[in-house]
């Protein structure tokens, strides 16, 4: 008896033991992520506000209208990856942390520590300004708080700004950053702007919205919204509804973009969006969930509150309805929408719907459409006189009614004008584009190229290849395309390379090309490479004296630049420091 007593003691201490065990290391506070920057955290653009062909997957910061502002590591961890390009998110650096987080810095202007010195070593190593390196775990390590580079504009940025991120380390999946810890002051709640009824069925019908509007517009404010003048709205059959609702925070002006939709019907719930999350695989789906012809031609956020059938972002809630509201003539239905922003923030929009009748649907103005008709989930094929384009199948987010127009060919052109539909209609997938040409000599066949002409004249180079008398290539986008031809190598223009760079730390060189775009470049000094920057917004390449280069004598300095063509432009000077 004494023994059990004794075993069923020290079962018992074990589990006591075992017990405050997990208990103190649950209670442990998940990594605490501080601010990138020290000065106050104002957003240009926040996480999961919808973009062009994507949604926005991280905070962009301002810095103030300048660059150079440190960035810091928001935590302990190491190095991951640094992805040095003319575009995207120009330099950037990833670190990984021990927690499972991986943080993501954009746009940077120079890189600092050891950050740099492994970034310049991987260029001069590779003999390529655009790298993309990713060093073993625990190479590169830092600490919370460490300069790891300073604040730019770089890649495809549109101002001084430092774009951040926080992902998910083990399928990379972009997070919310202020759902982790990065504080963002925000009591204003969200604008809720209008609303759009779409047709879902062939005999559907949506009534008009009034006089030349885009939409029924709202009126209302500090988070409880109506539509003005209390109007009405009407349709017939089964329909879907879009809400155009953008967000703010304080003292903020920019729009950005909320965290949830939901969308009731009679009070029970029909849809929601939950933006939590962004696989990159899907985000090009951002072009189905909005209304891609208002969002990209006139800059209105209409969310839709239903599905096109070919979207795979699985944003949205498990509600039996998706969307789809059936109405019944002469009947109408209460209609609330409910828009919550990243910080809890709230508003709402309640109106009624009402259910036309079938003569009354009869006497609403409705849009014949003209072209071809394009099913989304098969493959579709225009082909006129000179042209064909192909979508293969799940390119395009719902039927629709493709149109084609030729026009004489624009100046410099070697074919004709093929307008292709409109811009306004997105694709998901690339088509093949074919346009036939006159046949070309040998020497000329590598310099055609496919380009798209946006606006009245503005030259767009898309690029291809010639075979059997036309030109292929791959286009995601509808809209007017002809075919060039491109001899022109480009021009090297020097800024500041003096004979004498005595006490100068860098120079830069004007690169323009007059078509088809500047692809690769290469420069040397005394025979061995050396790093050239290239900022294509500036149209510049610029090096600035490294461990490599800043060496007190006589430079042979030589510089290649080759278009997308082929063409290949040369600079020679040389100098002494």
């Amino acid at each position: 008896m004494y023994a059990s007593q004794q075993l069923s003691i020290r079962a018992s201490l074990l589990l006591i033991s075992s017990a405050l065990y997990w208990s103190s290391t649950s209670a442990q506070a998940p990594v605490r992520f501080i601010s990138p920057v020290d000065i106050p955290v104002d957003l240009s653009g926040n996480f999961m506000e919808p973009r062009g062909d994507h949604f926005h997957s991280g905070l962009d910061i301002r810095t103030q209208g300048k660059e150079g502002v440190p960035v810091k590591a928001v935590a302990d961890g190491w190095v991951s990856r640094i992805k040095i390009s003319p575009w995207g998110y120009g330099k950037a650096v990833y670190i990984d942390h021990p927690d499972g987080h991986t943080s993501v810095y954009g746009h940077l202007q120079v890189l600092k520590g050891n950050v740099a010195k492994a970034c310049l070593d991987a260029q001069y190593r590779n003999q390529d300004f655009s790298i993309d390196l990713t060093p073993e775990k625990g190479a590169v390590p830092v600490k919370q708080g460490d300069v790891i580079a300073l604040s730019g504009n770089t890649g495809g940025s549109g101002g001084p700004h430092l774009h951040f991120e926080l992902r998910r380390t083990g399928d990379q999946h972009a997070l919310d950053p202020e759902a982790l810890g990065i504080e963002v002051p925000d009591k204003v709640k969200p604008e809720m702007i209008g609303v759009r009824l779409y047709p879902l069925t062939d005999s559907s019908v949506v009534g008009p919205y009034p006089a030349k509007a885009k939409g029924f517009a709202t009126v209302g404010a500090d988070g409880k919204f109506k539509l003005k003048d209390e109007v009405i709205p009407a349709a017939y059959g089964t329909i879907g509804l879009a809400l155009h609702t953008i967000d703010r925070y304080d003292s903020q002006a920019a729009k950005c973009g909320v965290r949830r939709i939901e969308l009731f019907v009679d009070s029970v719930p029909t849809f929601s969006i939950h933006f939590d999350e962004i696989d990159f695989s899907t985000t090009r789906y951002c072009n189905a969930h909005m209304d891609f012809g208002l969002f990209k031609g006139q800059k209105m956020e209409y969310h839709r509150c239903y599905k096109q059938p070919n979207d795979k972002l699985v944003i949205y809630g498990k509600e039996q309805a998706q969307g789809r509201i059936a109405l019944e003539p002469g009947k109408q239905k209460h209609i609330r929408f409910k828009a919550t922003d990243a910080n809890g923030n709230v508003s709402e929009l309640s109106f009624t719907l009402r259910g036309g009748t079938a003569a009354e649907a009869k006497t609403w103005a409705t849009t014949v459409p003209a072209g071809s008709l394009f099913r989304y989930d098969t493959e579709n094929t225009l082909s006129e006189e000179g042209v064909s384009l192909t979508l293969p199948a799940m390119a395009l987010y719902d039927d629709a009614y493709v149109r084609y127009e030729r026009k004489p060919a624009p100046a410099r052109a070697i074919a004709p004008l093929h307008v292709l539909h409109e811009p306004l209609t997105p694709i998901q997938t690339p088509g093949t584009l074919r346009i036939t040409v006159p046949e070309l000599r040998e020497e000329l066949r590598s310099k055609a190229l496919i380009v798209r002409i946006d606006g009245e004249s503005k030259v767009n180079a898309v690029g291809g290849t010639y075979a059997n008398g036309a030109i292929t290539a791959n286009v995601k986008v509808f809209g007017a395309y002809t075919a060039m031809i491109d001899t022109v190598p480009p021009v090297i223009t020097n800024v500041d390379l003096k004979a004498d760079m005595k006490g100068r730390s860098r120079f830069t060189f004007k690169v323009s090309d007059n078509l088809s775009s500047v692809d690769k470049w290469k420069a040397s000094i005394n025979g061995a490479w050396v790093l050239m920057e290239y900022e294509p917004k500036t149209k510049t390449l610029m090096h600035t004296f490294d461990e490599h280069t800043n060496v007190p004598n006589a430079k042979d300095f030589k510089l290649e630049v080759i278009d997308e063509r082929g063409n290949v432009g040369r600079y020679a000077l040389k100098f002494g420091l």
